[in-house]
């Protein structure tokens, strides 16, 4: 599949390796504020140019505004691209659990059975998310947070790297976990 990215900087170009690991087409950046190498221009210009009929989408906008990264996400949805899911073939993911549409399972990363993992979620290298899980939707995982089994995370959250979420915790949406810390709320 040809695939756009909606954001070109660093994060952009993180997922376009990403992509192309997954044996993805990259055809160019959205960018509706940047210009630079492989950028296509605004999304009003480039979906004339590359239509969802030919081309797929992904979100890499960043966590540092959540709620305009759901508006991209909603933006790439209403104008009928597909989002596909992107699972590096280094990533291991049971055949048990589910990844929903637009999000990212880098290199390393383990999801254990039954779990749930909604939209356009983000799941760094090394993160560990254990069996009976779910993780709402615009969700990022850091790098190396371990969340243990049956919980649920909820969406437009950020877990921070090393952090863990102990076993039957319910994170909140919008919830900020900070990294190396230690998640104890139960259900």
């Amino acid at each position: 599949m040809k695939i756009l990215i909606y954001g070109s900087r660093q994060f952009g170009q993180v997922i376009q390796c990403l992509v192309e690991d997954c044996g993805h087409e990259f055809a160019g950046f959205i960018d509706d504020v940047h210009e630079g190498d492989r950028v296509l221009g605004p999304f009003a210009q480039a979906r004339l140019t590359h239509p969802p009929s030919e081309y797929g989408c992904v979100n890499a906008v960043g966590y540092s505004n959540l709620a305009a990264r759901r508006g991209v996400t909603t933006r790439i949805q209403d104008a009928g691209y597909e989002m596909p899911a992107l699972v590096h073939p280094r990533a291991y993911v049971s055949a048990t659990s589910s990844i929903g549409p637009g999000s990212f399972v880098m290199a390393g990363a383990l999801v254990d059975c039954r779990v749930t993992v909604c939209d356009t979620v983000v799941i760094w290298p090394g993160v560990c998310v254990s069996h009976d899980c779910y993780v709402g939707a615009n969700t990022f995982l850091s790098p190396n947070c371990t969340i243990c089994g049956d919980c649920r995370v909820g969406g437009d959250c950020f877990v921070g790297a090393g952090a863990v979420i102990v076993s039957h915790a319910v994170v909140p949406d919008g919830c900020r976990i900070k990294a190396l810390e230690r998640y104890v709320t139960r259900r």
